[in-house]
């Protein structure tokens, strides 16, 4: 019996290509992924857009004259979307920390941060897990989280994309507010080190958090998306046990990834996909015997 591996590239596969655009998600495309990671956040004339940051990051963006931006710049909430799409974000900031964690980064100048509803349309075949950017620590930064739930479902709804979309947020405020509103869209739940040690605050009251698997199985789950850096094998055989999938972030070298897989964890977000790809798929170097490969994004 083949497993069935779910490969999903990171903010687009941004090892490749510059992160979050819409020219960068159909590069990927077109090396087979089929499925995206991605964050979304709000402009100040409520559209929502595809965006890692709340605000825009120096290491990839440029103004419109040109010149990179001077330490952080301006809010996405305090942009109109016109105003945001005079910014370029096709390519690294020479000498930055991100150009150095990704020297093989293609640059694709003139990209511009697109809107959710533009990527849903370019890619209707692609399947797409979208975080709901919110930090309960600083709430001044982005829209309510339930303001931008409800947002990015009117987009998947106006686009027929409820059944290829999962939502996930470390703040689980916005997970259980898509549920009541809409139990049939497929959620999952984002933790990393930090959000676990305060989990009062980003999972809105829980204390006690003796096993992670179980308070996202107590959530409803049915997918878990933890920091690979904190995963124990163990935790993977108990969240299957407690009806989990398991889908680790970000998973950027051959080795992690092989490892991965074979504690059967069900899938793996990467920044190089292609690798995941070579090394977790059939007959590749470093496969592991007994399961195929997915090609997926998440964005």
């Amino acid at each position: 019996m083949t497993r069935q591996i779910d490969i999903q590239g990171h903010r687009g596969a941004r090892g490749l290509f510059p992160e979050s655009t819409l020219e960068g998600f159909l590069a990927a495309a077109a090396l087979g992924v089929t499925a995206f990671e991605l964050d979304v956040g709000m402009t100040a004339d409520g559209i929502v857009v595809v965006c890692h940051d709340p605000a825009l990051n120096p290491d990839l963006v440029r103004g419109t004259a040109g010149a990179w931006l001077e330490g952080p710049g301006p809010l996405l909430r305090s942009l109109t979307c016109q105003e945001l799409q005079a910014y370029d974000v096709g390519r690294l900031r020479p000498g930055s920390p991100t150009a150095a964690l990704f020297p093989g980064q293609r640059p694709i100048d003139g990209a511009r941060i697109p809107t959710l509803a533009a990527v849903l349309a370019a890619l209707p075949a692609a399947r797409f897990t979208i975080e709901v950017k919110s930090d309960p620590r600083h709430p001044e930064r982005t829209a309510p989280p339930t303001v931008l739930a409800d947002a990015t479902l009117a987009v998947i709804d106006a686009a027929g994309a409820a059944a290829r979309v999962t939502i996930e947020s470390f703040d689980w405020r916005v997970q259980r507010h898509v549920r009541r509103r809409r139990p049939d869209v497929r959620l999952a739940w984002l933790t990393r080190a930090e959000t676990v040690r305060e989990s009062a605050l980003w999972w809105d009251g829980i204390v006690d958090v003796a096993s992670i698997p179980a308070c996202v199985a107590a959530e409803g789950g049915p997918v878990w998306a933890p920091d690979a850096a904190d995963l124990t094998e163990a935790q993977v055989r108990e969240a299957h046990a407690v009806g989990l999938s398991v889908l680790p972030w970000t998973v950027n070298t051959p080795a992690d990834m092989v490892r991965l897989v074979a504690w059967d964890v069900d899938g793996l977000i990467s920044d190089r996909p292609d690798l995941a790809l070579s090394c977790v798929g059939p007959g590749q170097p470093g496969a592991v015997s007994g399961y195929r490969s997915a090609a997926s994004i998440i964005l």
